[in-house]
């Protein structure tokens, strides 16, 4: 860049000059100034014309408002292995979509299939947000039209919970009531909520009913009976139509082959028995651990009602159809039959086709010996009823996508808070 400066002999009359502390400035200069105020203010009450002419500029976002014959759902964790299942679920039956999920345990890779499964516009949106932030939240629901929520978000580890117990209290107990203070400021009137047959503990009694004493003996079963309790208290003064689903172990993925389950690697040591089955099966680690095998149990191992994905997502829609104003439903989801873990290991076994190596080790903290649940309640109420009762061909099916995606759903992105 050249510098042109003026030479001593140039005329100076031009020049602003102080006096008595004032400058007074160049006439000619100002003007320009002026013109340039002008010329600017000009363009951007232009800009502003031709925005206000685009038909996009006054049209509301679809999701800000509320639309008759369309339900819109907040999915809380709905980039999770049971959350991104449900959305499916929910945008294939026509639902309006919005997902909330900080990616602590969910999947962006689950929300690209799914968006790009649903891209029309106004079916789903994907917002990341933690829900411990409870400014972020309000702001969520304030910029939303929502008609109902199906709070999934949680971490879901029973040992996990033994160890670190006050993540399990923040992020299930003290994040479902932000959710529920946003609900109820913003006139939100529906809340589906994802609990566990881990309030429960270890009863003396099976099949487990809804009235089963709740007597939860890990973290991760205290903090969810905890939520309930602040849902079903809120609730009394409240007319918000309240379904809570007790649900039991977890398996299965979608029979299309469009998601799975693909946990964290360095959750393998705390996940579900059935991703372990699979990690040993692709020989991702050397085998299999079984922990606990001196249960009171006929082989000695853990007893497990092991639910469908595909029919739990069912429950949450029927229990979604179902629900009414100023009442609450309870209800335990899961087949009314048990299976232990050395029939889940041979299954996974058949399955996958593979002679799994197995390490039988100690108890690990906080488990029970056998839980499977009574059906009757949410087939009589909701119509509801497994479908998928075989584990081998559950298995089988997540299977087929575990050997898709070795890598899961690709390299986890890193987001910024």
């Amino acid at each position: 860049m050249l510098h042109i400066g003026r030479t001593r002999n140039q005329p100076r009359s031009n020049r602003s000059m102080p006096l008595g502390g004032l400058d007074y400035a160049d006439p000619k200069r100002k003007g320009n100034y002026v013109g340039k105020i002008l010329l600017a203010a000009a363009l951007t009450a232009l800009c502003i014309i031709m925005l206000k002419q685009s038909p996009t500029f006054n049209t509301p976002s679809p999701f800000s408002m509320h639309e008759e014959g369309v339900t819109h759902v907040l999915v809380t964790g709905g980039a999770g292995y049971i959350g991104s299942h449900a959305a499916m679920r929910l945008l294939k039956d026509g639902y309006r979509v919005t997902i909330v999920d900080n990616l602590s345990r969910g999947n962006l890779g689950a929300i690209k299939v799914l968006q790009e499964l649903f891209p029309q516009p106004g079916r789903l949106q994907f917002i990341y947000t933690d829900l411990g932030d409870a400014k972020a939240v309000n702001k969520i629901f304030s910029e939303n039209a929502f008609d109902a929520v199906m709070h999934f978000a949680a971490v879901a580890y029973v040992g996990e919970s033994t160890m670190d117990p006050l993540k399990y209290y923040h992020n299930i107990t003290s994040n479902t009531l932000v959710v529920l203070e946003s609900m109820a400021a913003h006139d939100v009137k529906t809340l589906i909520y994802s609990s566990t047959c881990a309030t429960y503990g270890e009863p003396e009694k099976m099949p487990i009913t809804e009235d089963t004493p709740q007597v939860p003996i890990n973290p991760y079963g205290k903090a969810k009976k905890m939520a309930e309790d602040i849902i079903l208290d809120f609730s009394k003064n409240s007319d918000m139509a309240v379904m809570i689903l007790r649900y039991f172990n977890v398996i299965g993925s979608d029979p299309d082959g469009r998601l799975g389950e693909a946990p964290r690697p360095e959750l393998r040591e705390h996940g579900r028995i059935s991703g372990a089955c699979f990690d040993a099966a692709r020989g991702i680690v050397p085998g299999l651990k079984v922990k606990g095998t001196d249960y009171k149990t006929h082989d000695g191992t853990c007893i497990r009602d092991y639910i469908d994905v595909t029919d739990l997502v069912d429950a949450h829609v029927k229990a979604l159809e179902k629900s009414m104003p100023g009442k609450v439903g309870i209800y335990n989801v899961g087949t009314g039959k048990g299976s232990s873990v050395k029939e889940f290991v041979e299954a996974c076994k058949k399955a996958t086709g593979v002679n799994i190596k197995v390490d039988y080790l100690p108890r690990r903290p906080g488990d029970y010996a056998e839980v499977y649940s009574d059906p009757t309640k949410i087939r009589l109420e909701l119509n509801w009823t497994a479908q998928h009762i075989d584990l081998q061909q559950s298995l089988k099916t997540a299977w087929r996508w575990q050997k898709s995606h070795r890598n899961g759903y690709g390299s986890p992105l890193v987001m910024s808070s």
